[in-house]
């Protein structure tokens, strides 16, 4: 059923409901933070899984907790952590339940934007909402166009001002927003291609409907729903010049990859965790001639190979993060040393979401093999790893990311930019 929410109005820069969140620090903080969070929302994350039930009190609980804002500018009073302690929260709270972790993929991702790109009047309505614990969700796919690339929502200078105008799917975090960042038409650049924005509006603005109507086998609870825009007012300096954000090499779409690698990682190492839980409760085999599974020498094995490409998703997840760090710290800024080092950055991001989709989806798959025939009860739920793993890893396709590291390879050919590198 498809639950349809007409919004009102609210101001962008008006101040959340609920109490100010918690102020973090810095990254070791805040992964210790995630720690702390994680075994209450690995708790009911099957039972949330099974049944379609949002996590509101758990992505309320995000927000209290002072993670959501982490990645805020020190200059605004954010704790501005580094990519790789940004890497290790996803996937920690990934391994407690990827559809949570996946709500806040899109709203790093546009806080980099903002960063980027962002007037100081948006800067300075979003930041102070973000550090009260307000959340951001996207609004990018359509599904009318030739690829995913293309849109078709657009925002219009008319004689009542800037109105957005549009249909997006798969609107991840959608339902917990109080923000949506959409990316629409604006105009036309130099050249033939449209010239892109993302507008940042309120989620409760009129003329913004959110539909409750995400229907994936995987990722249930992630609030990925439609939401139509129409005659949306916009601010002018709420608005991002998307298309400039990509017109020069930057770290922008690795960042954004980044996050999704971390999930991978996280989902990786939550069904390998698993596995060791229906070890543990199930029967040996009786050619084993062991009193326990778990000390059955084959499916030590197995375990061994399965943790192998865990540990190797982990290290490369962090390998990406330490990449990008270094081309957002090069003092050149510009010129060939600065495109040697995004394009590093890109290529490394690749590999590890690579690294990470293989793992999640393996881990998940096999993670039965340790449990035996109950672990397939539906009660288990045992399947949600492999079907998150899966649904998520359709985001974009790893073909062209090995694509792009073998043209390295061989011919030492930088990968283009865009969000998917």
């Amino acid at each position: 059923m498809t639950d349809l929410i007409s919004t009102g109005a609210d101001p962008l820069d008006a101040a959340p409901e609920g109490p100010t969140a918690r102020r973090i620090g810095d990254g070791a903080q805040a992964i210790a933070v995630a720690e702390s969070l994680a075994p209450a929302f690995a708790a009911g994350a099957g039972d949330r899984d099974a049944v379609r039930v949002h996590p509101h009190d758990e992505v309320a609980a995000l927000s209290a907790s002072g993670l959501l804002a982490i990645t805020v500018p020190a200059e605004f009073g954010g704790a501005d952590v580094e990519p790789a302690a940004l890497a290790r929260v996803v996937a920690v709270l990934a391994a407690a339940d990827p559809s949570l972790a996946q709500i806040p993929q899109s709203h790093f991702t546009f806080l980099e934007a903002l960063r980027r790109g962002g007037s100081d009047a948006l800067a300075g309505a979003v930041y102070p909402r973000i550090l009260d614990g307000a959340r951001i969700a996207n609004a990018q796919t359509e599904r009318s166009g030739r690829t995913a690339a293309d849109d078709g929502t657009t925002l219009r200078d008319t004689d009542d001002g800037l109105l957005l105008s549009g249909v997006k799917y798969y609107c991840t975090g959608a339902l917990h927003a109080d923000i949506l960042a959409v990316r629409a038409v604006s105009g036309r650049g130099t050249g033939s291609a449209p010239h892109k924005v993302i507008a940042y509006v309120p989620a409760d603005a009129p003329g913004i409907t959110i539909a409750d109507d995400w229907d994936g086998f995987g990722q249930r609870t992630t609030g990925s729903g439609t939401v139509s825009f129409d005659r949306v007012a916009v601010r002018p300096d709420h608005v991002v010049d998307f298309t400039a954000l990509l017109a020069d090499p930057g770290t922008y779409g690795a960042r954004a990859q980044l996050i999704h690698a971390a999930i991978d990682t996280g989902i990786a190492r939550g069904a390998l965790a698993a596995a060791a839980i229906a070890a543990t409760g199930a029967r040996p085999w009786f050619e084993a001639d062991v009193t326990e599974a778990v000390d059955d020498p084959y499916l030590i094995a197995q375990a061994g190979d399965l943790e192998l490409a865990v540990r190797s998703a982990e290290s490369l997840l962090l390998t990406a993060a330490d990449a990008i760090q270094a081309a957002d710290a090069d003092p050149d800024g510009t010129g060939d040393r600065r495109r040697a080092l995004v394009a590093e950055a890109s290529l490394a991001t690749a590999a590890a979401k690579v690294a990470a989709g293989r793992a999640a989806r393996r881990a998940g798959a096999e993670l039965f093999d340790f449990g035996g025939t109950r672990s397939a009860s539906e009660r288990a739920n045992l399947s949600r790893f492999w079907r998150d793993a899966r649904t998520h890893t359709l985001h974009d396709p790893e073909r062209w990311k090995v694509h792009h590291l073998g043209r390295w390879a061989l011919q030492g050919r930088y990968p283009p930019t865009h969000t998917a590198l």
